[in-house]
């Protein structure tokens, strides 16, 4: 292969390489304007380009001087066998100055370029730098404001190791040039053959390396705070650190200046046995360095830790409560010693009326069941809110039904309807969690397609453009009508999207753009799409909004919000560094915020971003980088505000942090002495935090909060439980609340056991398990109430094949009494003995929030949505047939035959 055709395969990949990065780059440019986030585009763009450029730049100019400096000596080419060898081979034309010029601009240029690619990923470490935000906090051993471990070391880390690389690169290239024209004769006798021209640029080199090297200890000293110990409590500098490391590294800093100066002035004296001196001096001290340390911390301190270690100690636990927000919440005694009674609980309406019996993993899988009602709908997770319904404020579940393409048959998946006709899901399901129907499913206050609502909770634009996995690219105003939902009927409706979201594709360039952007020609040649037709893609929330602001840090868990009758998402976006001095690290990270709250338009697909703790300094930086991308909290909504959630997330955090930085005495914290537990629900899984409405001790009103009981090391009493508040201006106050120590209080495992001990229930339970249903035992709920804990378990039966999870049975237990009952109401009841008005187990259709449920009989809604589902099935029973598809025909039959069953049941149970 010729070098002409080299050189044109060389051109032809590197201009496809320009054209794909330039298509990304359009794209990208496009979508940040659709968002209104341009300036975002752009400030990311300067950066990753700048700091490239500028180390680019900077180190092939660097390169080629030093390159161009060993002109001189190879024109005079002492070695004068390889001048002979080079010669013979007519390599020496390469080496007149003309062509060596040029051979050392493309070696330059080419090495300078590879070397600076990794640049661009340090683009935030540049804007974090030059934006810092101070802490108004010192580190208590240089007394320097935390924005420099956080904001500027990283950079300074960067740029020091960019330095060396453009010192070490030129160093070794001149460095084995000389060695080259100049090979020594003897062993041990190299420094003495390089001539006194190179040894005057490696020296000057060197001394730059060795200067380089006296900041590097510098450097090393700043992040003694940030060291990792045998143990999260010694996280930061010890007392070796401290007294030992940082005199050491005093002292190789100040020998580093002084061989880097005696090496300059060596530029210009050239002798060889002053760089050896200067490197034996340099290496002889940096292994005294690195053994002192460790002498002194195995034969003084660890003998005697705690004693050296206590001040330090001190620190890690003042800064890592602070680094978590664990010094927010404030401590408060519980002392669960009152037993409760039938009146205390009518003194909690709120508490009890909003009782979670419904948990989530159940609840997702009946939803599937009876909401879905299209095999393309699917609900992919379920979220804990509040809303106020009538005159009541309610603890609801709710659940977006969201289009799952995947579902449709493979004959279904053409490129109109994958990418054009189903483009959006539908609606969202509402439950009350305490409220049930006698059948034991769930009461909705929204349901179904097209959407009923009960009233106040009204949807005016149910579509979903923008979900949990709304993954593809969908294009929208096409002459391609859209599937909007299908009617009982059989009758489908169809609908134009009217909203802001989406590229235009009003030109035929940009039809082309996005046909090679996503491999897709059909989007250059079909003649569905019109000059008003707009595509949208990355319309999944966590890729939207990472995409973004991919220097925060995302919660797990976006959820749904219904407010003045539109749809959006919330999702919880965490301000983090692993770089705060002294704070013991967890993962990856050693500080956390909930700074920002992002909310996403299901329907328009608009980001906003608000700040929510301006007074973290890392939010403050970043609204600093991107002043337009951030929005102050007062701007948003009033009726999103509503709907804030403290954060489960950052809660579980919290909680692993506070089993040990609960205390803040130091020798409570380096003895473990009260080192707590998250309980376990059985004998393997963490009990998970959970939103309730309750009434906290203390306060007048109930409210909705998160909530997780803690258990002492290695035990199973409950020793505390910690809150945080959700509502209004109690937003994000937390409060920790201890048990007395010479009481004990059951934890949830002890309580599971309780349960398990009563033969009743055991056999109720085990008899469910072995006459074709499957028992699933929801969250235990720990509910504190006034001066005591009551504690609520709801039993789910399902069908072995695939049935419906109902809600069948509800366990209670105050102090060491159990009882389970078809209800809630029936088991608090029963243990209390009570009579009145308490009925949070059984709806009142004539009370405020209930939807009158229509249908046969006693009015049951669920007869309805089974009504609708059976038809459903009777129907892609049919289209499976007709396709031949016996098997997946079959699969719909038994499963038609499974909800006719439930049905009947429903049916009969009305009668009587």
């Amino acid at each position: 292969m010729n070098r002409k055709i080299i050189g044109w395969i060389a051109a032809i990949v590197l201009g496809l390489l320009i054209v794909a990065a330039g298509i990304n780059m359009l794209v990208d440019l496009m979508w940040f304007q659709e968002l209104e986030a341009e300036g975002v585009y752009w400030t990311r763009l300067m950066a990753r380009g700048g700091i490239f450029l500028a180390c680019w730049l900077f180190l092939f100019a660097f390169l080629w001087i030093n390159l161009l400096a060993t002109r001189r000596e190879i024109r005079r080419f002492p070695n004068l066998s390889l001048r002979e060898k080079l010669m013979a081979g007519g390599f020496m034309r390469f080496l007149v100055p003309r062509r060596l010029n040029k051979i050392y601009l493309v070696v330059a240029l080419v090495l300078s370029f590879l070397l600076s690619l990794y640049t661009p990923e340090h683009w935030m470490d540049l804007l974090q730098f030059i934006h810092a935000t101070p802490f108004q906090q010192a580190d208590p051993i240089f007394h320097n404001d935390l924005s420099l471990y956080v904001f500027k070391l990283p950079f300074y880390r960067f740029l020091y190791g960019y330095l060396m690389i453009a010192l070490a690169v030129p160093l070794i290239l001149v460095g084995l040039i000389y060695l080259i024209l100049n090979p020594p004769t003897r062993l041990g006798q190299r420094l003495v053959y390089i001539p006194s021209v190179g040894l005057g640029h490696v020296s000057a080199l060197l001394a730059g390396i060795l200067g380089l090297k006296a900041w590097g200890y510098r450097l090393q000293q700043l992040e003694l705070l940030l060291s990792k110990g045998e143990k999260e409590y010694l996280f930061g500098a010890g007392y070796t650190d401290v007294h030992v490391r940082v005199p050491v590294l005093n002292v190789l800093m100040v020998l580093a200046a002084l061989v880097a100066a005696a090496f300059l002035v060596n530029a210009f004296l050239r002798r060889p046995r002053l760089l050896l001196y200067g490197v034996l001096a340099i290496v002889g001290a940096s292994l005294l360095g690195g053994i002192l340390p460790g002498a002194v911390q195995k034969l003084m301190v660890d003998p005697s830790e705690f004693a050296y270690e206590k001040e330090y100690i001190a620190h890690n636990i003042t800064f890592t409560r602070r680094a978590y927000g664990l010094d927010r919440f404030s401590t408060r005694q519980f002392a669960a010693a009152g037993e409760l009674s039938w009146a205390d609980l009518q003194e909690n309406p709120g508490t009890m009326n909003n009782v979670r019996l419904w948990d989530y993993r159940p609840l997702l899988t009946t939803l599937n069941q009876l909401q879905a009602l299209r095999q393309y709908y699917r609900f992919v997770d379920v979220d804990v809110d509040r809303y106020q319904v009538g005159e009541d404020y309610r603890q609801v579940m709710l659940s977006a039904r969201e289009l799952d393409k995947s579902l449709l048959s493979s004959q279904a998946q053409t490129w109109v309807n994958m990418h054009l006709q189903y483009t959006h899901g539908y609606g969202i399901a509402v439950s009350p969690v305490t409220e049930v129907t006698s059948s034991g499913n769930p009461i909705y206050f929204v349901q179904d397609v097209p959407v009923t609502a009960v009233e106040g909770m009204e949807i005016e634009e149910p579509s979903i453009y923008y979900g949990e996995i709304t993954g593809d690219y969908v294009i929208v105003k096409t002459r391609t009508r859209e599937f909007h939902y299908g009617t009982t009927d059989g009758e489908n409706v169809y609908t134009t999207y009217q909203g802001k979201g989406g590229i235009p594709l009003n030109s035929l360039w940009r039809r082309l753009l996005f046909a090679l952007k996503f491999g897709d020609y059909r989007i250059l040649i079909s003649g569905e799409l019109t000059g008003e037709s707009r595509i949208m893609f990355d319309r999944q929330i966590k890729t939207r909004i990472t995409k973004l602001a991919p220097f925060l840090q995302y919660d797990e868990d976006p959820y749904i919000v219904l407010s003045q009758g539109r749809l959006f998402w919330i999702q919880d976006a965490y301000a983090v560094t692993d770089r705060y001095p002294y704070s013991a690290p967890l993962g990856r990270i050693n500080y956390i915020r909930n700074s920002v709250k992002a909310v996403v338009d299901a329907y328009h697909g608009s980001v906003d971003f608000y700040l929510m703790d301006p007074e973290d300094p890392l939010a403050e930086t970043y609204r600093r980088i991107f002043p337009d991308l951030f929005r102050p909290r007062e701007e948003m909504p009033e009726g999103l505000v509503q709907h804030l959630r403290y954060p489960e997330g950052l809660f579980n955090i919290q909680s692993r942090r506070l089993t040990l930085y609960h205390s803040t005495d130091p020798n409570i914290v380096y003895t473990s002495e009260d080192l707590w537990n998250i309980p376990l629900e059985n004998d393997e899984q963490p009990m998970e935090p959970y939103y309730t409405i309750l009434q906290l001790p203390g306060y007048e009103k109930p409210e909705f909060v998160l909530i997780l009981p803690f258990t002492p090391a290695r035990r199973d009493n409950m020793i505390a439980w910690m809150v945080a508040r959700c509502d209004g201006a109690n937003y994000g106050k937390g409060e920790l609340f201890l048990f007395p120590k010479g009481r004990i209080t059951f934890g949830p495992r002890q309580i599971k056991n309780l349960i398990n001990q009563d033969t009743v229930i055991t056999e109720q339970l085990t008899l469910w398990d072995q006459h074709g249903s499957r028992v699933i035992r929801g969250n235990l709920l720990v509910l504190p109430i006034n001066d005591s804990v009551l504690y609520v378990e709801p039993i789910f039966l399902e069908s072995e094949g695939g049935g419906v999870p109902q809600l069948s049975r509800v366990i209670v237990v105050h102090g060491e009494t159990v009882v389970m009952e078809e209800s809630l109401e029936q088991a608090l009841a029963r243990l209390f003995g009570g009579e009145g008005p308490l009925k949070p187990g059984e709806p009142d259709p004539s009370s405020p929030g209930v939807p009158e449920e229509p249908g046969p009989g006693e009015g049951d809604s669920q007869m309805a949505s089974l009504a609708r589902r059976s038809r459903q099935l009777f129907e892609e029973a049919l289209e499976r047939q007709r396709e031949g598809d016996w098997a997946g025909y079959g699969s719909k039959i038994e499963e038609l035959g499974r909800v006719l069953q439930e049905l009947e049941r429903l049916y009969g149970g009305g009668e009587e």
